[in-house]
């Protein structure tokens, strides 16, 4: 099929050997997202495809999933996939694709009795931004920043990571820092819903998984996260993330490479490794509260290798 035969493509296909892949594409800027799940383990209850492109949001895509376990249908999980635009500068976009993702997830999760919700993908935003502490809180005052550094990934060229030599001054570089960083109305409902209103909120309580799990200092940063997940001439830093709420509990996490390795690489995707990005992966229990007044919780159900098939997003082509 040609890309201009159809904008946005969702299907559900079965892969054998037992896996079925939910696959979203958006032709006009070749993005897409695909999620991946055992059909003996888990049933779909739903499916949502998200083209931002039609609120305004350019033409990223996002995928929503409910899902039941087989063996035990009173356990029931939202995964979403994402991939947030990549361009640094364009702070309010990412936190409107975020938003818009969050709500919906909400909704959805509501509708099928509170349901944990479990967020992948990559968010082209680095662990020490204001969109990861958004992410994390819950809320962000956008006046308190310029929305070109909103994602950080503009502090995280090779040059500024490793000082591998002394910074170029660039003419256009010094005029972008002196241009006035005042949001417009536009750009301020694009981030927040409204026009009027400076504070962007969305409704989910979410953890970092790999924050969550104790890892080695040569593959985390001081903040839990993977030193790195993307490489490449402009980039190197940690984009990619698996966020969770309330009702799950990380138990293991597949590490990353190590900089002194992923360094000899020279970049990725090179001869030894095909892909883009570092994988990652988690191994989680699902839990449940017997009642309000119990403080422990019960019955725990493992799943492991289920979520890790939801840690990729990529170019999906038909």
């Amino acid at each position: 099929m040609e890309p201009s035969q159809k904008v946005n493509m969702p299907r559900v296909d079965r892969i054998e050997p037992g896996y079925y892949l939910y696959a979203t594409a958006h032709w006009d800027n070749v993005d897409g997202c695909a999620m991946f799940w055992k059909a003996d383990k888990f049933r779909l209850l739903e499916q949502t495809s998200i083209e931002f492109k039609e609120f305004g949001l350019r033409e990223n895509v996002a995928q929503l999933s409910a899902f039941e376990m087989r063996n035990t249908k009173s356990r029931r999980v939202l995964v979403g996939n994402i991939h947030v635009l990549y361009n640094p500068n364009r702070g309010e976009v990412k936190l409107g694709q975020i938003c818009f993702l969050s709500s919906r997830a909400q909704i959805v999760a509501e509708k099928w009795g509170n349901i944990p919700v479990v967020l992948a993908g990559d968010f082209n935003i680095t662990p020490q931004s204001a969109i990861y502490k958004f992410l994390s809180s819950s809320e962000l005052n956008i006046k308190s920043y310029d929305r070109r550094d909103l994602s950080g990934q503009r502090s995280c060229h090779l040059v500024q990571v490793f000082e591998v030599k002394k910074e170029i001054i660039n003419p256009f570089a010094v005029m972008d820092r002196l241009l006035p960083n005042g949001w417009t109305d536009e750009e301020v409902k694009v981030a927040t819903g409204n026009a009027q209103c400076y504070l962007a909120v969305h409704p989910l309580k979410l953890n970092s998984s790999y924050a969550s799990v104790k890892g080695s200092p040569r593959t985390r940063g001081i903040n839990g996260e993977p030193l790195a997940t993307s490489y490449h001439s402009k980039f190197f830093g940690t984009v990619d993330y698996l966020w969770y709420t309330k009702g799950l509990v990380p138990t293991r996490v597949l590490d990353t490479l190590p900089v002194d390795i992923l360094r000899r690489t020279g970049g990725l995707p090179c001869k030894v490794r095909t892909v883009e990005r570092v994988g990652f992966a988690i191994s989680c229990c699902m839990t449940q509260k017997l009642h309000e007044s119990v403080s422990a919780w019960d019955d725990i159900v493992h799943f492991q290798g289920f979520l890790k098939v939801f840690a990729s997003t990529f170019l999906a082509r038909y």
